[in-house]
């Protein structure tokens, strides 16, 4: 199990950590600053300077979600883990990783007021040989206030067991932490257990449109970004009635006849992805009645919107959205298309 306690910079998450080891029998202490520290000098400056935060780099959410698993596999027991999440995607690609490996995550959160929190930054102790300065350091901890006050709003008091730090000691705060851990509090976030591919596989996603020819997305929990209902085929299974079964699973929406094909996107292995081919089907037009039954199940998905296509080009990833844009396409010709990385070929 992982307990993950969230919280601003400066909350105290790390000293409420290292007394939670103790609490909370057979524990070790992961820490993923220590990978944020590593990367700065494993990756070329220009990479570095690309990114605002080591959070923003790809390769630090996949090594904390190896890392934990890795440590884990060695030590067994639990991870406690003092990591500041405020971007729900990422928390979704960190978290649901971990689900993927079947590693329980705990989420918890510091959540002193704010009048506290600033005075325990200006009190904080900083090594006086960073090479950024004192007040830098400072200045980047109150920075980041605000975007843990809107996270704190949003997303991570529907996640997260709160635990009001204000008038505790890390101790005393480490004493509440564990006592919800043992009555259940901060549960197992509710987030589906995918398991990760280990060869190229086949998926299969349908094109759902309302009456003002809008697509639907869905939004799963479990990785970041916004997608098609779908999802992978299963042994044994045709992708059309793959796609059928996913939507039906996802959305509660079951289609009564079998979807045409509008696009085969191969997706080409990028390690550490496998890739592989990418089917998606229209499903044809939902009437407003069908369109208000959409349901969703909250370990997979989180939200649901009918978009536009231009819409769509702001909320999925680049090579989804040419896959998309030449599906519609395809669609208006009543002609199937063949990509290759969301490029037509032939």
């Amino acid at each position: 199990m992982i307990v993950w306690v969230n919280g601003a910079f400066g909350a105290g998450k790390t000293t409420t950590a290292r007394e939670l080891i103790e609490l909370i029998p057979n524990s070790t202490l992961f820490d993923p600053e220590v990978i944020g520290a590593a990367l700065t000098q494993l990756l070329p400056a220009k990479r570095l300077a690309e990114v605002g935060d080591f959070q923003d780099l790809p390769i630090w959410r996949r090594l904390v979600i190896d890392t934990a698993a890795a440590m884990l596999a060695e030590l067994g027991g639990n991870l406690v883990v003092p990591m500041t999440l405020l971007r729900q995607e990422y928390r979704d690609e960190i978290f649901g990783g971990l689900a993927a490996r079947r590693i329980p995550v705990r989420h918890l959160c510091l959540a002193p007021a704010e009048t506290i929190l600033r005075e325990r930054i200006a009190g904080r102790e900083i090594p006086p040989d960073l090479p950024d300065g004192e007040m830098r350091v400072r200045q980047w901890s109150y920075d980041r206030i605000e975007p843990y006050r809107a996270a704190l709003a949003s997303w991570i008091s529907a996640d997260a067991h709160l635990v009001d730090s204000s008038e505790l000691t890390p101790y005393e705060t480490a004493v509440r932490i564990a006592a919800a851990v043992d009555r259940g509090g901060g549960a197992g976030c509710d987030i589906v257990q995918t398991p990760e591919p280990t060869a190229e596989t086949v998926a299969a996603g349908v094109l759902l449109f309302d009456e003002h020819d809008r697509v639907l997305l869905v939004d799963p929990t479990y990785k970041a970004g916004w997608e098609f209902p779908g999802g992978v085929v299963e042994p044994g299974e045709a992708p059309a009635q793959a796609g059928v079964r996913e939507v039906q699973e996802e959305t509660g929406i079951r289609l009564e006849e079998t979807p045409g094909l509008l696009v085969i996107d191969w997706e080409r292995p990028t390690p550490p992805r496998y890739g592989g081919l990418r089917l998606l089907f229209d499903g044809g037009r939902l009437d407003s009645a069908e369109a208000g039954r959409l349901v969703l199940p909250g370990p997979e998905l989180r939200d649901w919107r009918f978009v536009t296509e231009q819409e769509a080009a702001e909320l999925l990833p680049p090579v989804r959205y040419e896959r998309l844009r030449w599906a519609l396409r395809a669609r208006e010709r009543g002609a199937a298309l063949y990509l290759e990385a969301g490029v037509p070929v032939g």
